[in-house]
Parts: structure tokens; sequence; C-alpha cells
């Protein structure tokens, strides 16, 4: 669409990631004229830089593990090598068709105008690109996150890497040390050992990925034990020094690390700096912009999504959240978005899988007598022995209450969350689920066998 001569829109939307091009789209079809400004490409950091080329590399792990482990289904196969050039180029295509379909999609509507270049907030509703200002009745802050690291620890992009130049590589290190065991350190842990590469993670807190139930993290490190990926817990990161051959990083305790790339996967910072927020009076805390629970900031009018909102920094939130802002703005009064019914999917092998409260959590909430548990071991799901994966799903419910929290570990098990995300938001209860059928042989059965077993019935397991 070309720009009005006024450059007056119902709503300017600074950035074009996942939170920022949700909104223009619903905004759009609800008749709502956008102004929608990205630096970069449209699609942010998860099109570009995040979920969607992970995943592609995670996909290319996979298929080496399966090539390697295939004599154990029959299937005779050698793996010759990894072939950088080739998974990038795989990736690149995946990119590509996904940016040409968003292209089209905020090209063809008619309300949307898209402005590349900088944006700065120069005003509570207005932002100004390149010397021309673009005025909003409403603003929508959407500007993202970076790769963040640590202090005394500088990043050069090639000895000592973030996830934006790993995804990037054309070769294959043969070791490599991990900083970081939360999501982004463990599927990388995950890529580069199936890739060949001797992995150590080091991470401060006790456990690897600690935002997740303990029983799933214990799960991961067993499996990562077994796939003889290092990982040194309750570790904090002192030093790194440069040697002949890579780097040496020294831990808590004295302990050294070498190896030829250092990962640095501390987590992603708010891409807030210098883009007038403060100066405008948008409260802030820590770089992040403060929301209530309908995503208004403290001025009038400026509403923000995203990675810069205090919460989980995934791209599916983002985009629930931009579409929720638009319906807020369309004046559809949207029901608020309850961030403990967010799925949340770790893609390393296994694959962790979760919604709703931990076991901690949840007896923090509801008290530790009011709270049930039940774990249904894959051992006993017919699909996952074909598979040959080990793990389980894990329950977590309120006593004479719904099911508030599902945990899941094993191969595939992210495509179980649809299920599980609505057993959690339409606050089922075990019963409710247990007369559902589900379909055999899947993995799928494992959620129906384990509220099975949590309403009191247990089928192929013991209660």
């Amino acid at each position: 669409m070309s720009e009005p001569n006024d450059a007056t829109f119902d709503i300017v939307i600074l950035g074009g990631g996942s939170g920022g091009y949700a909104a223009a789209l619903r905004a759009a079809q609800l008749d709502l004229s956008v102004a929608l400004i990205e630096k970069g490409k449209l699609g942010g950091t998860c099109l570009h830089n995040g979920c969607i080329p992970t995943k592609a590399l995670l996909h290319a792990a996979e298929i080496a593990d399966q090539t390697r482990e295939s004599e154990q289904f029959g299937v005779k196969a050698e793996l010759v090598g990894i072939d950088m050039a080739a998974v990038n180029s795989y990736k690149d295509g995946v990119i590509t068709r996904l940016y040409k379909g968003l292209q089209g999609l905020v090209g063809s509507a008619k309300k949307i105008t898209f402005v590349a270049g900088s944006g700065r907030l120069v005003a509570p509703n207005t932002v100004e690109v390149d010397g021309k200002r673009y005025t909003g009745r409403n603003v929508i802050l959407a500007s993202g996150s970076y790769a963040k690291s640590l202090p005394g620890l500088e990043v050069d992009g090639e000895r000592i890497i973030t996830s934006d130049h790993a995804l990037f590589m054309d070769r294959v290190p043969s070791s490599a040390i991990v900083l970081g065991g939360g999501v982004i350190g463990v599927e990388f842990a995950s890529v580069w050992k199936s890739f060949g590469v001797d992995v150590t993670i080091i991470e401060a807190l006790p456990r690897l990925v600690a935002a997740e139930d303990e029983e799933s993290s214990k799960a991961l490190e067993r499996a990562f034990r077994k796939r003889k990926i290092n990982f040194k817990v309750g570790k904090p990161f002192e030093k790194v020094e440069k040697t002949e051959s890579g780097v040496k990083v020294t831990i808590a305790g004295g302990d050294t690390v070498e190896a030829e790339v250092l990962l640095v996967a501390v987590g992603r910072g708010p891409n807030t700096a210098n883009l007038g927020y403060e100066e405008q009076g948008v409260r802030m805390d820590r770089g992040y912009v403060l929301t209530d629970e309908r995503l208004r900031t403290n001025v009038p009018n400026v509403y923000a999504v995203g990675d810069i909102v205090p919460g989980l920094q995934l791209a599916h939130r983002g985009f629930q959240q931009g579409i929720f802002v638009a319906e807020e703005i369309a004046g559809q009064n949207p029901a608020v978005i309850d961030e403990a019914g967010i799925p949340r999917v770790t893609y390393c092998e296994p694959q962790l899988a979760s919604v709703g409260l931990t076991e901690a959590k949840a007896k923090e909430q509801y008290g530790a007598d009011k709270v049930k548990t039940y774990n249904y071991n894959l051992g006993g799901n017919g699909k996952s022995q074909i598979l040959k994966t080990t793990g389980f799903v894990k329950l977590v419910r309120v006593e004479d209450g719904p099911v508030v929290g599902v945990h899941m570990v094993g191969a595939r098990v992210g495509e179980l969350i649809g299920e599980a995300q609505l057993i959690y938001n339409w606050e089922a209860y075990p019963a409710e689920v247990a007369q559902l059928v589900h379909a055999h042989p899947t993995q799928n059965e494992a959620l129906g066998e384990a509220h099975l077993a949590l309403a009191g019935k247990p089928l192929h397991s013991h209660a």
C-alpha cells in the first residue's frame, strides 16, 4: 500500500517480528490502517535467527542420528559425514519460502503500509524513520530481542559466538563449549553432538533447562549422559581465554574446559536501547517494557508485545499478544492471555514439552497436600517403543480439581502439546480426558493413559 500524505494511522507498529506482523495482519482484517516498521527482515528473530533455522538444523541432526543408528531397525546405512554447505542450503530454503509467503501476505494487505528502516519513538504517538514521521492513534512497541553475552565475554563471531553466528557456520567444529543450559543451549548442544562434535555445557543454575519441571530436567540430563554430551551444572562462568586452537573457559572452583569454539547461550535481552521509549515516559525495568495484563504500557494508547515484555520469550507468545492487542484496539475486548497456558517446547533430543504449572509451582500455589501427580512411562506406549524412545508424560492436578500441568519428555513429544494445552486451558479433569478415545498406536495415547490412571482406572500402568 502506498503511504498516505499525512502518514497518520490507526496503529503504528515498531517491529516486524512475530508480535508486530501478527498485530498488523489482524488489525488489517479489522479494517484498521497500519504502519508496520522494521529495520531488518519481516519475520524477525523467529524466522531468520531463531525458531525456524534452529529447528531445520535439529531436523538435519535427527536424520544424522537415524542414519548412524539405522542398523537397529534392520536398515543398513552409513553416515559418511555432514556437508554444512548443503545443510545450510536446506535451512535457508525453508526460511526463504516462509519469508516470501509472509512478504506476500503483508504486501497484499491494503490497510498495511510496510516501512523499511530503523524507527524511534519521538512522541507518545509518533515513530520517526529516516526523518519521516508516522503518527498513530495507537502505537505498538514490538522491537524484539538480541542474543545476550556476559561481562568479560567479548563475542568475536569466530571463536566466541552467539546463536546468530552458530546458525550460519560453514563448518562443523571438532569441539564446542556451550555456555548456558537453557533452551537455546541444549538445542545447539544436541545438534552439534548429532553432527559429531565433542560438546560440554556449562550452566550456573543447579540443573539443565531449570525453568522446566525438575523431573523433566533430570530425564534430559540422563539422556544427555547417555548421548555423551558433557555438562557441568551449578558452575558459574568466570573467564575465557583464547588459545592456539580455540578457547579455554574457567568456571567456578577453578576447573577449565577447552574447545574450538564457545557458544554464548545465556538468553536473549530486550531490544529497547536508544529507541526513545524511556524519553517518552514508558515505564521500563532492566530494559523490559512493563505492561498490565492487557499489554498496555503506562502511556495512554501505547502497547507492547513479544520479547520486550517480561515473561516467556517465545514466538507464539508474541504472535498471540499481537493478535490480542489488535483486537483490543478494535474494541473487541479479547480474553486475557494466561501466561501459564502458553505451550513450551525444547526441540533437543529427547524433546521436552510442557504447559501449565510445574509440580513445585502447583504446590506453592495450591498447597503441597492439595496437589497430586502421575508419571506415565513411555515404556508402556507402543509407538514410543517403535521409535525406540524413552521418557514420560507427567500430569500435575489439584485434588478433586483440574489438571494444572502437563510435562512430557521423549522423541517427538512436542507434537503432543496441542492436546496438552487444551487440557490445561479448558481446565479439564482427568476423568473428562480419560473418556476421550486416543488413536492406536500413537504417542498421543500416552496422554490418554496418564489421564486414565489419574482418574483411578489405569489400563497399561499401575496407579
